[in-house]
């Protein structure tokens, strides 16, 4: 099996509930502080070994590229001035790492984005789609676990992580096999069940190995009531053809689509710089 060194972001959402910043600006650009969550999660792949990035997205979101660009007349400009640090936060992308974009038209579910890069993808190749809303902070990279899975046996695998029984409705839930370590095999998945009825405590989050092979199962994935392509139904047919595995996460992740989440994601970073965390303890004692 090919080494796995692409993978797919899709970036075409609207992100309607940031509303109205997300009129004008990507909501893979909000920051994390001083960095936007697309780059903490380009970071993460690249630290996982992929080389080539698939942005699946819309006529809207050229700020995204933008990003990425090298930009070598503000370089020169900081390098002029001797403002080094500046010059360090230019380099959000190296440069031997390839960068494709992608059109998707019309945002018809998160199936439908990942079933845009089939051209990109060769018959025998596996290849990552990660979703920059999920922010993780881990000590091992996430990605580079599931990775590592992937390939040792050429099967599908994503994420999970245990989810409080209130929230577990708002998840799509796997039905586990019998847990090898921190990876199972997965003989179910169930989209948004009430806490009675889950099969387990497991969710699954914005991290996926996949094979070339969903594409021929997306492309026969039926609209939900919402119009949209679900990667979710997609793999609950590979379930059935190739068989799928789950690694458990070992890390901390923040739901980042939502605004709490955004916003404890950005409080986690802070508590984490010192000057910032002494001022945050200073606000919060004061008020």
């Amino acid at each position: 099996m090919k080494k796995i060194t692409k993978a797919v972001f899709p970036v075409g959402g609207m992100g309607t509930r940031f509303l109205p910043a997300t009129k004008s600006i990507p909501k893979e650009l909000l920051p994390i502080i001083d960095k936007p969550l697309i780059q903490y999660a380009v970071e993460e792949a690249i630290e996982a070994g992929i080389e080539t990035l698939i942005f699946i997205t819309s006529a809207s979101k050229h700020a995204i590229s933008d990003h990425f660009d090298p930009m070598p007349d503000l370089r020169a400009k900081f390098v002029s001035q001797n403002k080094q640090h500046l010059v360090k936060k230019l380099d959000t992308l190296p440069l031997e790492i390839q960068r494709v974009f992608i059109p998707q038209g019309q945002p018809l579910g998160l199936g439908h984005a990942v079933l845009q890069a089939e051209a990109m993808i060769e018959d025998d190749e596996m290849f990552a789609v990660i979703l920059a809303d999920d922010f993780i902070q881990a000590e091992y990279n996430p990605l580079r676990r599931l990775i590592a899975v992937a390939e040792s046996n050429g099967r599908a695998t994503i994420s999970v992580e245990a989810v409080e029984r209130q929230r577990i409705s708002s998840y799509g839930v796997i039905a586990p096999g019998q847990w090898q370590g921190d990876h199972v095999s997965v003989n179910e998945i169930i989209e948004k069940p009430d806490a009675a009825s889950a099969p387990s405590e497991f969710g699954v989050i914005g991290r996926y190995v996949l094979p070339q092979s969903i594409f021929a199962v997306l492309s026969q994935t039926q609209m939900d009531k919402n119009h949209e392509i679900q990667l979710t139904d997609a793999l609950k047919e590979l379930i059935q053809l190739d068989g799928l595995q789950a690694v458990k996460l070992a890390g901390q992740r923040f739901d980042c689509g939502s605004q709490d989440g955004f916003v404890l994601a950005n409080l986690h970073v802070a508590m984490q710089d010192g000057d910032l965390n002494q001022k945050i303890r200073s606000y919060l004692t004061e008020h």
